[in-house]
C-alpha cells in the first residue's frame, strides 16, 4: 500500500545518493545538497501514473521563499527511506508561529480533542517549524489536516473550523483525511456541496460528499 499523502520521510545517505545519480540537476543544486546534509524531511505527494506503476515513493521538497519558493518533485525506491513519520501536531508548531496565530492554533487543538481527532499542520508553518528557515509571510495561510471523525463529530468539527476561521487573523485551509489517505477540503464539506474533489494517492476525482464521508453528515 502506498504511503499516504502528507507523510513525512527522511532519506538514507544511500537514498540521497541514488536520487542525485538519477537527476544530475538535483545533484547540482546547492540548496538541495544542504537539505540532504541537514537531514530535513520530505513530504509524500500525489503520484503521477508512471510513478504509481513503478512502485516508487513520490516526494516533494519545498524550498523557502528566499530560494524562489520552488517545489522540487522527486521519487525514490522504498528502501531509500530512513524514517517515516507524521506531520507536526498543532501544539508542536507554536514556537515557530506568529504570536497572533497562537490562540487559533490552541483553539483548533481543543476542537480536535472535543471531536476525537488530532489536527496536524503542513504548508509554510510546518516547514518553518521543521527547518528553522523562514517560510511564513504576511499573507500566509495556516494549512491543517484532521482525520475524518465519527459521524456524530463531523458537523461539530466542520462548524468549529468555520467559526475559528472566521475570527482568525489568517485563512485556515486544509483537508479532512479518511483512513485510506483520501482527503477533501474542509470548506467543501462545510458548504455541503453535493460533490466534492477527493484527493487520493494517485488522482483527484469528484464524488458525492456522502460517498467520501460514509454519509456521516
Amino acid at each position: 500500500m502506498p504511503l499516504r499523502r502528507h507523510t513525512l520521510v527522511t532519506l538514507t545517505a544511500a537514498g540521497w545518493g541514488a536520487a542525485f545519480a538519477r537527476d544530475p540537476a538535483l545533484a547540482a543544486d546547492p540548496l538541495v545538497r544542504e537539505w540532504a546534509e541537514r537531514g530535513w524531511p520530505l513530504i509524500v505527494r500525489r503520484a503521477s501514473p508512471d510513478e504509481a506503476d513503478a512502485g516508487r515513493v513520490p516526494l516533494g521538497l519545498p524550498l523557502p521563499p528566499a530560494a524562489g519558493k520552488r517545489r522540487i518533485a522527486l521519487n525514490v525506491a522504498a528502501d531509500a527511506l530512513a524514517t517515516v513519520g507524521t506531520l507536526p501536531a498543532l501544539t508542536d508548531v507554536l514556537a515557530a508561529a506568529p504570536d497572533a496565530w497562537h490562540a487559533p492554533l490552541r483553539e483548533l487543538d481543543a476542537l480536535g480533542v472535543r471531536c476525537g481527532v488530532q489536527g496536524r499542520v503542513f504548508g509554510s508553518l510546518a516547514w518553518q517549524a521543521l527547518t528553522g528557515e523562514r517560510y511564513l509571510g504576511a499573507s500566509s495561510d495556516l494549512d491543517i489536516v484532521f482525520p475524518l471523525p465519527t459521524a456524530a463529530s463531523l458537523a461539530p468539527l466542520l462548524g468549529g473550523l468555520a467559526a475559528i476561521d472566521a475570527r482568525a487573523p489568517m485563512r485556515i485551509d486544509g483537508e479532512l483525511l479518511r483512513d485510506d489517505g483520501a482527503g477533501v477540503n474542509w470548506r467543501e464539506l462545510h458548504a455541503r456541496l453535493p460533490e466534492v474533489a477527493v484527493k487520493t494517492a494517485i488522482a483527484v476525482e469528484l464524488m458525492p460528499a456522502g460517498a467520501f464521508t460514509g454519509d456521516a453528515r
